[in-house]
């Protein structure tokens, strides 16, 4: 009986799989209400859409260039990312969200949710209770008809995995030709520095996060991309101060629900001393396998 009922467990897992976002939609999704067409060529959906980076794999599933946005943000407006309710949260960790102009080979962030992400505060448990993040996208963020929204994940609890979702964007309203932020951090993938498991203590592998070089993304015909050698906080950043290590039953300090969806909550990140330093992909970028 107890046999049945693991395997039983282990198909509804399955079946539930990870976090993947809903709004805007992400490439070759096959769960939004309204999908964008597939690209020519491209029979089918991803329906593993809400599973982990392949650790040797590409860090997103294709290249393939999308025929239509899945929606329109407005630069120096506020913009709103959901996700889809079901999904195994494992106990937060850390997000964030990208925007890239040349589909996906360089990517800044725009808006970050450390340590708690998907959760209101310290969980050891799978039940997100934040479905929904609304940030705002910088005024100076340039228009585009082709701009690239990448959504990463890395988990607190559980398998030392790597989530990655991809929505193309039209950006409309922009007032600059070029936005600088943080670069987007990869780990728990190969090549990359490996985050450990959380155990309780939500600062783990925060100094990937906070050391992070800037990165200069342009649109198609303005110039001036790459790095500027110094570190700034990204447009919008939620990010709690270090705490000592403890048992994953102890508190942390936490954010509400309403306070991570809020357009206006930003914060500082606060320095740490680095153990060891994100490893990012040179200039200039391999070919992008994004989705």
């Amino acid at each position: 009986m107890l046999f049945k009922v693991a395997i039983l467990a282990a198909l509804i897992s399955s079946v539930a799989g990870h976090m993947a976002m809903s709004e805007p939609c992400p490439r070759f999704s096959p769960n939004c209400a309204n999908k964008p067409p597939l690209p020519a060529g491209v029979s089918d959906y991803d329906y593993s859409i809400k599973s982990p980076v392949p650790y040797d794999g590409p860090l997103m599933k294709s290249d393939i260039p999308w025929p239509e946005s899945a929606t329109t943000w407005t630069a120096g407006q506020p913009a709103t990312v959901k996700f889809q309710p079901g999904g195994a949260a494992h106990g937060g960790g850390h997000c964030q969200f990208s925007i890239s102009y040349d589909n996906g080979k360089t990517a800044a962030v725009v808006h970050e949710v450390l340590q708690h992400c998907f959760f209101s505060g310290a969980s050891g448990g799978n039940g997100a209770d934040v479905f929904e993040y609304t940030f705002p996208l910088p005024a100076t963020m340039p228009s585009s008809d082709n701009a690239l929204l990448i959504w990463t994940w890395v988990n607190a609890v559980g398998n030392r995995e790597f989530y990655a979702n991809s929505a193309t964007l039209k950006i409309v309203g922009g007032s600059g030709n070029s936005y600088t932020g943080k670069q987007m951090t990869i780990a728990n993938h190969a090549g990359y520095e490996t985050i450990p498991e959380f155990s309780g203590n939500y600062a783990t592998g925060m100094q990937l996060y906070t050391n992070a070089p800037n990165i200069t993304i342009t649109a198609p015909g303005s110039s001036g991309a790459g790095y500027t050698g110094e570190h700034v906080a990204s447009a919008s950043t939620i990010v709690e101060p270090p705490s000592a290590p403890a048992a994953p039953t102890s508190s942390a300090p936490a954010y509400d629900s309403a306070t991570l969806a809020s357009p206006t909550a930003s914060a500082t990140p606060v320095p740490v001393a680095p153990v060891y330093h994100a490893r990012v992909a040179p200039i200039p970028a391999p070919p992008s396998k994004c989705a």
